[in-house]
């Protein structure tokens, strides 16, 4: 009897899913009632027999979800799907689009949002509609200025966020890290740059990223730090960064030096913010995203579908 079942189920979901029966015309097919129909159809879906997978770019994976709510204390939790990828960037982009629906759907909207910088925020920025908000006001919350000749695109992410949200940004004139310990009390004591990060600690939300500990580093490429620098690093247990801040696999900072050189918002002041929206996706973020859910630097996460799962297994 329990093999009848199991065929009859099989049968059951081949005529719904690949030949479009209703229940009805299924239930005449195989001389069953309608009811006897969708208590088949659940069995096999209960059973593992059928996998339904939503393959639109946008699409979302809501068990996982759940499951970091309840597992990793998130107050919400944003997944992607991971079906049809064929690349990293492709995965970066859906998560950066991801992040730009949740921002949109916002509400309240924040009335001030203080934003990191680097590549996964400028794609936020750039998948932002226009009108997503009326009259936000944006802050950068950790120093941006290039280093080298290459422009960087932490003035770019902040203002294009602004302008899309009918708003204005608030700009933190001052590169991320400093050589020197005294240069950055100098900096940071500025009227101007004061005013700048009194404003970000006072955001009623936090939209901010996550860079893995490798030569790819955005602080690489912008003249910060040297590959060995980030070498070193890694030797002393660094995962990745949030906010220009190292950090190991618990979230504390690998290189105290280095924290004192670094402009803007601290790792503390994030963890005790309300609303704080992390982007990270990509395989080589992996560990750093594990590192920012255990630590708290985040109460919503927008990742993708194998970075997620890594999270919970973890």
């Amino acid at each position: 009897m329990v093999e009848t079942d199991e065929l009859l189920s099989i049968r059951a979901a081949e005529l719904y899913y690949e030949e479009n029966k209703t229940q009805d015309e299924i239930g005449q097919a195989l001389h069953l009632t309608r009811w006897k129909v969708g208590r088949l159809l659940s069995q096999a879906k209960a059973k593992g027999y059928i996998r339904i997978e939503i393959v639109h770019p946008r699409a979302r994976r809501l068990p996982i979800e759940r499951r970091l709510r309840e597992e990793r204390g998130l107050a919400d939790a944003i997944v992607v799907s991971s079906a049809g990828v064929d690349s990293a960037d492709e995965v970066q982009a859906r998560t950066a689009q991801a992040a730009a629906d949740y921002l949109t759907a916002l509400r309240p909207v924040p009335r001030t949002l203080g934003v990191s910088w680097g590549r996964t925020l400028h794609l936020v920025a750039q998948h932002l509609r226009q009108g997503w908000a009326s009259g936000v006001g944006v802050v950068q919350i950790n120093g941006g200025v290039s280093l080298n000749r290459r422009a960087g695109t932490a003035a770019a992410t902040a203002v294009a966020i602004a302008q899309k949200g009918a708003g204005h940004a608030t700009l933190l004139p001052s590169p991320a890290i400093l050589e020197r310990i005294e240069t950055k009390r100098a900096i940071e004591s500025d009227r101007v740059v004061a005013g700048v990060i009194d404003e970000a600690r006072s955001a009623s939300a936090y939209l901010f990223s996550a860079g893995a500990a490798d030569h790819g580093s955005v602080h690489v490429e912008s003249g910060y730090l040297a590959a060995s620098d980030v070498d070193e690093l890694v030797r002393k247990g660094a995962v990745g960064d949030v906010v220009g801040r190292y950090i190991d696999p618990d979230g504390n900072i690998v290189d105290p030096a280095l924290d004192a050189r670094t402009v803007g918002l601290t790792l503390d002041e994030l963890r005790a913010a309300d609303h704080a929206i992390a982007v990270i996706a990509g395989r080589s973020k992996h560990a750093v995203a594990d590192a920012v859910v255990r630590s708290g630097l985040c109460t919503v996460l927008v990742t993708d579908e194998e970075t997620a799962l890594h999270i919970l297994d973890g």
